[in-house]
């Protein structure tokens, strides 16, 4: 007899079926459902810093603010329009607040913003423009910190990002999202190379460290810490200073940190959400996620409705044979989505890939994977045998094997 179970790819339910023999269970803790809007997360969290008063509270109406925004926020234009009230509240108008985004941003969040909000000014950050880079200081071993101008002249700074499970960092977040986002093009190449696969683990990996230490040397920048949950929802918002970041860690990890007792044979990684959000990133990571907690050539399914755009590192990627070699290569290479294409290539290097996507099946070939477009497919891989996993939203959780 088999037990049903939904998995939520992009925003369509897909049935699956599996034997309660064969399916691992995950250990976590109790996940409580949202019952609050991200606006409303948003605005109390404002209200109730962790460890501090409300911002306002730090706030003159002559202060020239920046928020350094991650575009791919879940409901973005609803927290940051929370963000731009309690600013108001403190008498900053919205032409004194710039909102700064990452080179090559999503920026359909403009258009979502309240009318009220139309004399915020926007600016995408250069890595390559000097005119528009400023000294901040230098690290304790020694490194010269050059971050975005507008940044380094404002009066007070806020970073509104997700907390996520980074490959660069450990744990992705404020810290990623200025250093080395907003550091010149040499940083940032130079910060790559500290990646590894087990950066995405739990520990405070040298970048992070220095990620940390950049934030700090800013002064007291105010975080406002989206934690997601399923599809395109927010779990939680935490605010506060960078200590805060440490809080932001520990709630992410209780949302989405597990455990399993063993390696599975057959892990179904689904992708949930809008596939307009998705990137390619996102599905690296969902591959990821379960060559982690897989066998040694096991079976890993990826289930998106996206197609998100491939960079230099994919495009590289679908020019190879195979993925044998692909890491050193990206490696050399570094282009700017090499994290993405060498997590690819790490769950691609001993496993059997299959995809879900709205790619063309010549795409998901070259990109080392069986095409999969129908649930009866999905159903086919599980009917096969050994273990099964099912890890709903992939992209965004981090699984680990330990024996009970």
């Amino acid at each position: 007899m088999s037990d049903s179970h939904t998995l939520i790819v992009g925003n369509t339910p897909w049935p699956v079926t599996v034997p309660p023999e064969r399916l691992l269970s995950v250990r976590r803790d109790a996940v409580a459902t949202p019952t609050a809007s991200a606006a409303e997360l948003t605005r109390a969290a404002l209200e109730q810093p962790f460890g501090f008063e409300p911002l306002r509270r730090a706030l003159t109406p002559d202060d020239r603010v920046t928020i350094v925004l991650d575009p791919t926020v879940p409901r973005v234009a609803e927290v940051l329009g929370e963000v731009l009230a309690h600013l108001g509240s403190a008498g900053v108008a919205p032409q004194a607040v710039t909102v700064l985004t990452p080179s090559d941003a999503f920026r359909g969040w403009i258009d979502e913003l309240a009318d009220e909000y139309s004399q915020v000014l926007t600016e995408t950050h250069d890595p390559a423009d000097r005119n528009k880079l400023a000294y901040l200081a230098s690290t304790q071993a020694g490194r010269r910190i050059y971050l975005n101008r507008t940044l380094v002249d404002a009066d007070f700074a806020i970073v509104l990002t997700g907390r996520n499970y980074d490959p660069l960092t450990g744990y992705g977040g404020a810290e990623a999202a200025v250093f080395p986002a907003l550091a010149d093009e040499e940083a940032r190449t130079g910060f790559a190379g500290q990646f590894s696969a087990a950066a995405v683990g739990g520990e405070l990996w040298p970048a992070r460290a220095e990620s940390l230490e950049v934030l700090r040397l800013l002064g007291l920048p105010f975080l406002v810490q989206v934690i997601e949950a399923g599809g395109d929802d927010v779990q939680d918002v935490i605010v506060g200073l960078p200590d805060s970041s440490a809080e932001g860690v520990r709630r992410q990890d209780a949302r989405w940190r597990s455990e399993v007792d063993e390696e599975a044979d057959t892990v179904i990684a689904a992708v949930s959400g809008d596939a307009g959000r998705i990137t390619f990133l996102d599905l690296a990571k969902a591959a990821a996620t379960a060559a982690r907690v897989v066998r040694k050539g096991g079976r890993i399914a990826v289930l998106t409705t996206a197609a998100p755009e491939l960079g230099e590192g994919a495009m590289f990627l679908r020019s190879l044979d195979g993925p044998s070699g692909a890491r050193k290569l990206l490696a050399r290479m570094k282009p700017a989505d090499w994290p993405a294409a060498w997590l690819w290539a790490f769950a691609a290097r001993n496993h059997s890939l299959y995809l879900a996507s709205a790619y063309p099946d010549e795409v998901a070939e070259e990109l080392f994977t069986t095409p999969i477009r129908t649930q009866t497919e999905v159903q086919r891989l599980i009917d096969v045998g050994g273990k099964v996993l099912l890890i709903p939203d992939a992209h965004k959780a981090m699984i680990e094997v330990h024996p009970a």
